[in-house]
């Protein structure tokens, strides 16, 4: 009993120091919650470019070793936090074995941080070479196309660009004028989505011998 007693006395005697250390250690741990994640300074959290090029160009090589993709402009910047690359007056073209050649170029541009995609903006015109392949229907332009709009969307692998924006498109045939646009350059496909208008001349025949 006596050894029970000494026991329950030390206890009692310790409370107050076990009861505030208990009651620090909740404060720190509230405290840690609240606290906001530590600022880097390194820049990399903001939208702050890290490099700048002047006079850029960037060629992708195809696994035969021939020029797939080659990017260049007048000014280049990357941005670590998503690894975006802005464009100055960028001009971009994209080839491929069998297919016409499309070259885009704009007032400026932006590259997402995977490579596969990209903004134009200002002044775009995408120039796609003349395709002999091709049926040469509306939806199948076999001669040269000319796009010209204010914003496009641009699917690098597979050489396809989009638009919501008004659009005019030129060929040996006529032109063409519309809202939303679709541009599937390994499909060899022309989607206009809306206020369609312009001429387009029917294919001319071929003289028979």
């Amino acid at each position: 009993m006596d050894g029970n007693r000494a026991l329950l006395d030390r206890l009692v005697a310790w409370s107050p120091v076990l009861l505030l250390g208990g009651l620090a250690a909740l404060t720190y741990w509230l405290d840690a919650q609240v606290q906001p994640t530590p600022v880097h300074r390194d820049g990399s959290t903001r939208h702050d470019p890290d490099l700048f090029l002047t006079q850029f160009k960037a060629v992708t090589f195809d696994a035969k070793g021939l020029p797939s993709e080659s990017l260049s402009a007048a000014r280049a910047a990357h941005f670590p936090d998503d690894d975006d690359v802005e464009l100055t007056a960028p001009n971009l073209v994209l080839a491929q074995p069998d297919k016409p050649t499309l070259r885009i170029n704009a007032d400026r541009g932006v590259i997402a941080g995977d490579r596969t995609h990209g903004d134009f903006r200002g002044h775009v015109r995408v120039e796609r070479d003349a395709d002999p392949n091709a049926s040469g229907t509306a939806t199948e332009p076999s001669g040269p196309v000319t796009l010209t709009t204010s914003l496009l969307h641009v699917f690098t692998h597979e050489q396809r660009v989009e638009t919501d924006q008004p659009v005019t498109i030129e060929e040996p045939r006529g032109i063409i004028r519309g809202r939303g646009m679709q541009f599937d350059n390994q499909a060899k496909r022309v989607r206009i989505d809306s206020q369609v208008s312009g001429t387009l001349s029917p294919r001319p025949q071929q003289a028979r011998q």
